[in-house]
């Protein structure tokens, strides 16, 4: 008996020409490299990463076969990451990682441009109306609104500072998000407000408003001026985590 032949469609100039002028729409990678010791929040552990099978060979009957494997140990909130409801409310029923709807990490998305503030500062309402002002959108409800503050550029991740000189939002900014519908914010920095009691308190607030954040984010810079787009960050699903790491990427119209 022969073996079967797998059958293919027949290509025709049609669907040759049809996937010529397709467009495809531009996706552009919103995340951190996680590596060995990558940067990370000095309340959580270092990321670990060593090598555990490094192409040593294995042979099943006459076929030899070479594979490489890394272990890997890090904090549920490492690199570019979402925090959980369960991170920061310590009420009985507040949300896991595997818990939150994943509808919620696929919406419509704006980033604005706050990259004047300085190091360390607090950015109050007014600076965030007059960024969505200047963006020329608003904020829809359910919207992901990403805040670029050039923190990236200006602080490297090699410098001590960029786990604690980073600006953030203001309390009242926090609750201006929220009030215009936003579910989840994200930010460059390791957190989404100024090292401190303002982070405590931006931290109570999204417990208490029901909306969160997303951490480390990258090249914010490649968005800002994007209009309106497609936000796309899906955490691992970790069984009662307090967060996820994710691969975020915006999807821009073609």
């Amino acid at each position: 008996m022969g073996v079967p032949t797998r059958q293919h469609p027949p290509l025709t100039s049609r669907s040759l020409a049809t996937a010529a002028t397709t467009k495809k729409p531009k996706l552009i990678d919103l995340s951190r490299d996680i590596y060995h010791r990558s940067p990370a929040h000095p309340f959580h552990p270092p990321v670990c990463l060593t090598p555990w099978d490094t192409h040593q060979p294995k042979q099943a009957g006459n076929t030899i076969f070479r594979s490489a494997s890394y272990a890997l140990s890090m904090s549920d909130h490492a690199g570019t990451h979402v925090d959980a409801p369960k991170h920061f409310s310590p009420e009985p029923g507040a949300l896991s990682i595997d818990q939150m709807p994943i509808e919620d990490f696929f919406t419509s998305a704006i980033c604005l441009d706050l990259s004047h503030v300085e190091l360390g500062a607090a950015i109050s309402v007014p600076e965030m109306e007059h960024a969505l002002v200047k963006s020329g959108q608003e904020i829809q409800l359910g919207d992901t609104v990403l805040i670029y503050m050039a923190f990236n550029k200006r602080i490297p991740f090699d410098d001590p500072r960029w786990q604690h000189d980073f600006p953030g939002l203001s309390l009242e900014a926090v609750h201006w998000l929220a009030d215009k519908g936003c579910k989840i914010f994200g930010v460059e920095a390791i957190s989404p407000a100024p090292e401190g009691e303002l982070n405590f308190q931006a931290h109570n607030a999204c417990g208490e408003r029901g909306i969160t954040y997303i951490e480390g984010l990258d090249h914010l810079e490649r968005v800002v001026g994007a209009r309106r787009f497609t936000f796309m960050g899906f955490p691992l699903k970790i069984r009662g985590g307090s967060g996820g790491p994710m691969r975020a990427v915006a999807m821009l119209e073609a």
